[in-house]
């Protein structure tokens, strides 16, 4: 196929049927899928994440897809990790001439290869810390200010942030040169949405199966498997309220509303985030859930081609 962008970005809320789109986008442009989930990447944790591997089978073919399954449960992985292991993948598929289709809704995996830099690993300086801590909030940001390069952004808003802003300002200031290449990539970015009450609708439908499929089958076996309660809950959602569940502390009923409600506000946050990006520069090409699989795959095509 022969476009102007080098990537398909296919994201949106939770629940909202975007793999089934970014499948189908794969099919049609004999490419291959780049997952954007931060739990999706975790082996056996399927029902919880909502993986729907079933939506990778295109009319009998399977979709190849990527960063799924690529890590154990009870391992903390980082968006530092998944941009390298994005940009592994995505110039593996260069180099195969398959169109690489970029799908999912954890914002800070699609920023991490939409905004085109490079994450640098800093690790803690805590001589440098100890230090800090010491001054004032006036004064930190006094010493950020004199650190920062121009075009530098940082998330300012706390002692903590300032003090980790600070501390990777002087690790780019000693270390010198340092590779922060990242490729050009021009995407195009669709998403895919419901109207509130719809998308509300369809994730307590979708909570409901995936309870009746074993979720909380799920949630034992890996707690079996030697994974810590704290450990667990550390992935949120599915994986707080139901270990809260399975040894005790609420009960099923107390599990469903607080999970239901809690996903809910998950998915308002996710749209808050896209907008975000849409307030950043980013165009991002809505397409109305309810529209036929034909009619989001056409207007894609033509938004490729055009």
């Amino acid at each position: 196929m022969s476009s102007k962008y080098d990537l398909l970005t296919i994201l949106g809320p939770t629940a909202g049927g975007k793999t089934s789109v970014a499948a189908r986008m794969a099919f049609i442009l004999s490419g291959e899928i780049i997952s954007a989930d931060s739990r999706q990447v975790y082996r056996g944790m399927d029902l919880g994440t909502g993986k729907d591997l079933e939506d990778y089978r295109v009319e009998d073919k399977d979709i190849p897809y990527h960063l799924i399954d690529i890590v154990d449960a009870g391992y903390k992985y980082n968006v530092f990790e998944y941009q390298q292991d994005f940009l592994k993948v995505y110039s593996d598929l260069k180099s195969r001439n398959k169109f690489p289709v970029f799908c999912g809704g954890s914002g800070m995996y699609l920023d991490a290869v939409l905004k085109g830099y490079k994450l640098i690993k800093v690790s803690a300086n805590e001589e440098l810390r100890a230090n800090l801590e010491t001054k004032s909030t006036e004064e930190l940001v006094n010493i950020f200010d004199s650190l920062k390069k121009p075009h530098n952004t940082s998330d300012t808003s706390s002692k903590k942030r300032l003090i980790r802003a600070i501390e990777i300002e002087t690790f780019y200031k000693e270390s010198g040169e340092i590779d922060d290449y990242f490729p050009e990539i021009n995407s195009l970015i669709v998403g895919v949405k419901y109207d509130r009450n719809s998308r509300r609708k369809r994730i307590t439908e979708r909570l409901k199966q995936r309870l009746d499929e074993g979720m909380v089958d799920e949630v034992k076996r890996i707690l079996n498997n030697g994974v810590s309660t704290e450990n667990l809950m550390y992935y949120g959602l599915e994986y707080k309220f139901i270990t809260k569940y399975v040894v005790g502390e609420i009960t099923h009923d107390e599990m469903f509303k607080q999970l239901e409600t809690a996903i809910h506000q998950f998915a308002k946050r996710q749209m808050t985030w896209f907008r975000g990006m849409e307030k950043k520069g980013f165009k991002i090409y809505w397409l109305d859930g309810y529209a036929s699989m034909k009619e989001k795959t056409d207007r894609i095509l033509d938004l490729l081609n055009s």
